[in-house]
């Protein structure tokens, strides 16, 4: 599994796609947190947290990360090299482990200079470290989850097609559909009694769950549920493609 892993985790730095991936992330929440007239400006705000960030950081890594997944088999399956992939002397599980934990790796490294934002808000805090750090805490750790979640999902629509851009597309839809779908159906007024449960299925009800401060064990139950549900997907389909 290493071996894949710092493969994968070279090859993106290899080329510009982590450099760009980085820089994207970077710029973007900087422009919606310091610079664009809004409610995500945090001088705006009036309050001394990071809850824009962590409200808009999941809708730019819904498009983020699955421009980062979708080369994993579907650039293997376009260069012809799945069948050598497929030949190596390691498991699936440990083929598809590498290929998610070298997209995980790169993502981890995207969120790290964030941290600059915590001692930013920290010092504008009135009086001066005004600042909830669990729930900052909170909601990094369920960002990760979230990405974990997201980047299972890139992984498994990779190995659906040779098409780049048809795997970008199908994990930028299920992606929104897992995370705001069940949030969007819960609003119906004919469910409004099931509304609770119905929501509880998607990532944004265990993504807010965190980010209050407090990791339950129902929402690391729910998001390692996830990531393993589509990792199993993807090693499903791989052995359907090695017969």
């Amino acid at each position: 599994m290493k071996a894949i892993l710092f493969k994968e985790f070279r090859s993106f730095f290899g080329s510009p796609i982590g450099y760009l991936v980085i820089a994207i992330f970077l710029i973007l929440n900087g422009l919606f947190l310091w610079v664009f007239e809004g409610d995500y400006n945090i001088l705006n705000t009036g309050f001394a947290d990071l809850t824009p960030f962590f409200t808009i950081a999941p809708w730019i890594l819904l498009f983020l990360i699955p421009a980062v997944t979708m080369r994993s088999f579907s650039d293997e399956k376009k260069q012809g090299t799945m069948e050598l992939l497929l030949t190596k002397p390691m498991s699936l599980w440990e083929i598809v482990n590498g290929k998610f934990f070298g997209s995980f790796l790169l993502l981890i490294i995207a969120i790290i200079p964030t941290l600059v934002y915590v001692k930013v808000v920290y010092d504008l805090g009135l009086p001066e470290g005004n600042l909830d750090f669990g729930s900052t805490l909170g909601s990094y750790f369920g960002l990760l989850f979230l990405m974990g979640a997201y980047t299972s999902i890139g992984i498994y629509t990779s190995s659906l097609s040779d098409n780049q851009i048809v795997s970008f597309l199908i994990s930028v839809l299920l992606c929104f559909i897992i995370y705001f779908g069940f949030q969007g159906i819960s609003n119906y007024k004919a469910l409004e009694s099931f509304s609770s449960v119905i929501a509880s299925f998607g990532m944004d009800y265990h993504y807010k769950s965190m980010s209050r401060g407090v990791i339950d064990t129902r929402d690391v139950i729910y998001f390692a549920s996830i990531i393993f549900l589509f990792l199993s997907l993807t090693v499903h389909k791989l052995k359907s493609y090695k017969l």
